[in-house]
């Protein structure tokens, strides 16, 4: 490791970061985790479920941008506390929620406390990276990831004995991260002035060079579609999952809800991996291995037995989901400068994307059975091999 990529690594600032995405992510995951409960009580169709994700998404997608967008020109370090204002009256809001219209207004609040807490925090842990850039957005989205592996315990431990109601107990991490998020605003000038100097500093720039408008639009779109079609193959698991579970294997509620959790709690250990590792062989070579690697896997999934279901979607959201952080910092290195822009933008995809696909699969499901959806779903990783056309950017093995 290079003394550039030690200076300056805030290890402290990061953890407190991927502490306050695990409690953002975790409130954010109960969605999903109670669409079971939701489905019984207001005798929802797989359509209506598609549709509670693709207003949560889409409420995310939106803003991030947005907000991404004002606070590069203006950084706001206090915003992240301001979006999970947000999180808590949407969170109360559905705990108390007696109808499928507040439902859906409720999750639209916490998909906008979430569209403003992603590009603020995004920019805050690439100032405390260092240089180390995979490990600290691997700490980050790890946290993340691990929040949204809670959810569904949580929800089968909690929300399924107790009910609906008892989503507003969930009020208290939201408080707590409000908590820390406070005393991570107050970090941000000292290690904004540290990256600051630390780019200054650096006689080759170690600031990604100015990219033709060309090569910033294909790795974009490029980057984009990729996103899309890991997305969407991962909504098919956050949505319908349990569904999946429950239909064809006879599992209880919360026992699929477990599974949820094992399933999800794989993507917490991939991103982490794929951060560490695309720091040492390159971002490049990791979208390659986890955007097309679990292609056999996914294939062989929907005809396993439950034993094999487990160990194989352990295995595909393990190698799928260490691309984020590679294909994140590829952007960030595409636009430099654009930190918030590219944290909403690429956040705010996870949201519209994941939603979109989410009604789509709604629909599949409710007109051909839950499980051609992971049929179909099966081939979505061959748009890995649209990487052939992301461009080649020097990023010395990832950093």
């Amino acid at each position: 490791m290079t003394t550039r990529a030690r200076t300056g690594f805030h290890l402290s600032v990061l953890m407190v970061l991927g502490a306050t995405h695990l409690l953002n992510d975790l409130m954010q995951s109960l969605i999903p985790a109670v669409y079971p409960i939701l489905k019984r009580t207001y005798a929802l169709d797989f359509v209506q479920i598609g549709m509670i994700t693709m207003t949560f998404q889409i409420a995310g997608a939106l803003l991030q941008s947005v907000v991404g967008l004002v606070t590069d020109r203006r950084p706001a370090p206090y915003s992240p506390v301001a979006g999970m204002l947000f999180t808590l009256a949407g969170l109360v809001s559905l705990a108390f929620a007696g109808s499928y219209g507040v439902i859906l207004v409720s999750v639209a609040l916490i998909g906008i406390g979430s569209s403003i807490f992603h590009p603020e925090a995004t920019r805050s842990a690439r100032y405390a990276a260092g240089g180390r850039q995979g490990l600290a957005q691997g700490i980050f989205q790890v946290g993340g990831q691990a929040g949204g592996a809670l959810g569904p315990v949580l929800a089968a431990l909690i929300i399924v004995p107790l009910g609906q109601q008892s989503l507003a107990w969930f009020a208290v991490a939201a408080l707590l991260a409000m908590v820390l998020l406070v005393w991570v605003g107050g970090q941000q000038g000292r290690i904004s002035a540290a990256f600051s100097t630390m780019r200054a500093r650096s006689k080759t720039g170690h600031v990604a060079p100015r990219h033709a408008p060309l090569t910033i639009a294909t790795g974009l779109v490029v980057l984009t579609f990729l996103m899309f079609t890991k997305n969407a193959y991962g909504e098919s698991f956050r949505s319908f999952y349990t569904f999946y579970l429950i239909e064809r294997f006879g599992l209880s509620i919360p026992e699929s809800q477990i599974m949820l959790f094992i399933f999800l709690f794989a993507a917490a250990v991939g991103v982490l991996i794929g951060g560490i590792v695309g720091d040492r062989i390159g971002r490049y070579r990791i979208i390659w291995i986890s955007v097309l690697g679990p292609l056999p896997l996914t294939l062989i999934l929907p005809y396993a037995d439950l034993f094999w279901t487990g160990v194989l979607t352990v295995l595909i959201n393990l190698v799928m989901a260490s691309a984020f952080a590679s294909i994140l910092i590829y952007a960030m290195d595409l636009l430099p400068g654009r930190i918030g822009l590219i944290g909403g933008l690429f956040y705010g995809l996870n949201f519209g994307l994941g939603g979109v696909a989410a009604a789509l699969l709604g629909i599949i499901a409710d007109s051909q059975g839950v499980e051609a959806v992971y049929r179909i779903c099966a081939f979505l990783p061959l748009a890995g091999l649209l990487t052939w056309f992301l461009p080649r950017i020097d990023d010395e093995g990832g950093g």
